[in-house]
């Protein structure tokens, strides 16, 4: 049974050594192959690097959305708050306690919105920093093992 080949994103890529290739028989064939391969290596690399921003990018985008909502429910609050304290004003002046319910619902917009705060900053803290962390330690497992390939020759 053949080994198994890594899986690509791209349709026509396989893997960057695949097993059942033939040995180069001149240099010249050996540094066109090696040349391929890492051109190959190189695009499978900028292709991981893409799909990883673009997962940050959505992550972030999620947490700046659920931001603009907390803002959105602290300002209501701030009107209702504000439209209580108008009532209680009113009232201390001689009405009865119409402005407790402006003070309840702006006590629960309140609520919501730092649920909601909560919500941005734990989004917002998984994207950030922006960068293709896998595309990096993958980019380094090569360097290594190129490395060591150099060193044991």
């Amino acid at each position: 049974m053949p080994p198994l080949r890594a899986a690509s994103s791209s349709p026509s890529s396989s893997s960057a050594l695949p097993a059942d290739e033939p040995t180069p028989t001149t240099l010249a064939e050996a540094v066109t192959q090696v040349s391929e391969r890492a051109s190959l290596l190189v695009r499978e690399e900028i292709e991981l690097a893409k799909a990883e921003m673009a997962v940050k990018a959505r992550k972030l985008g999620i947490g700046a959305v659920v931001g603009i909502v907390a803002g959105v429910f602290f300002v209501t609050a701030l009107f209702f708050a504000l439209n209580a304290a108008a009532w209680g004003v009113y009232l201390i002046f001689g009405g009865t306690a119409y402005w407790a319910g402006f003070a309840i619902v702006a006590g629960m917009l309140f609520l919501f919105g730092v649920l909601a705060g909560g919500l941005a900053y734990r989004a917002l803290r998984k994207g950030t920093p922006p960068a293709p962390t896998m595309a990096i330690d993958e980019a380094k497992k090569i360097r290594d093992t190129v490395t060591a390939s150099e060193a044991a020759s």
